[in-house]
């Protein structure tokens, strides 16, 4: 059954490069904090890479065969309380490559959807170690249509754009944006969720990870382009309430899919 609202809770969390055990147990604490407030989630969302960080000169050693391990907790989680997971990305082994890749699940425990990110950063040197992904991130939870991106992803309008004309009313974007671009995250974040008359939830890390700084900054933000909820850059659980019925009434109002003139462009 579709929802009209939705309580989201966004993972802003500090990520222990190259130490998985750490970051699972941290993931488990913040998990439980997560449904333990008041306004329970209906939607949980995790950073980029949280299960290793950008530890890629060993990312082929401590990646998660397949994902197992990462599935198999937020599957159990996710069924246990009831609750959404969009679980930020992980660095997956799959065959001879490692993928940056988002598992997301639904308030049984069924896998909703995954994606890899298909963007790879070059100024991180992910293009040296990592394999991108070959499709797009959709998929439905509690009967709303939605999209996944990662990080980079965000520099590329069209990304977006397309996941828009598939349906999707919310875009979550799990990351490690890193410092000084906070005004770069901020302004790409805004005009995506304007565009496409959608919501956007992206969950950023916090932290320093070798002489990388994360400023956090997670953001909730509408089919309007205001800000519903932003972090600092602690580490923290940043909480919203969307009501997704607002898609409807923007793309109503001012009608941008049915004035396109893709034959031009």
């Amino acid at each position: 059954m579709e929802k009209k609202q939705w309580n989201v809770a966004l993972l802003q969390m500090d990520i222990a490069i190259g130490e998985p055990e750490r970051n699972y147990e941290k993931l488990q604490s913040l998990l439980e904090q997560a449904v333990a407030h008041e306004n329970k989630p209906d939607v949980i969302v995790v950073p980029e890479m949280w299960n290793t960080g950008y530890a890629l000169e060993h990312i082929h050693e401590l990646a998660d065969p397949n994902g197992q391990r990462t599935r198999e907790l937020l599957s159990a989680f996710s069924r246990e309380h009831g609750v959404n997971i969009v679980g930020g990305s992980i660095a997956e082994k799959r065959g001879e490559g490692v993928y940056n890749t988002i598992y997301a699940f639904d308030r049984e425990g069924g896998e909703a959807g995954d994606y890899s990110k298909i963007h790879l950063f070059r100024l991180m040197d992910e293009e040296k170690f990592l394999q991108s992904g070959d499709r797009l991130g959709q998929l439905q939870l509690d009967g709303v249509p939605s999209g996944m991106m990662i990080c980079y992803d965000i520099r590329f309008p069209e990304l977006f754009r397309k996941l828009a004309l598939g349906g999707a009313q919310v875009t979550f974007v799990p990351a490690e944006w890193p410092k000084p671009r906070l005004h770069h995250w901020r302004t790409l974040l805004t005009a995506r969720a304007i565009e496409n008359q959608m919501f956007v939830i992206a969950c950023n890390r916090v932290g320093i990870s070798g002489t990388t700084e994360f400023f956090g900054h997670s953001m909730v933000i509408d089919p309007w382009g205001e800000v519903l909820a932003e972090g600092d850059e602690s580490e923290q659980i940043v909480r919203a309430t969307i009501d997704l019925e607002l898609v409807t009434e923007v793309r109503k109002r001012i009608p941008i899919f049915e004035d396109r003139r893709p034959a031009l462009y």
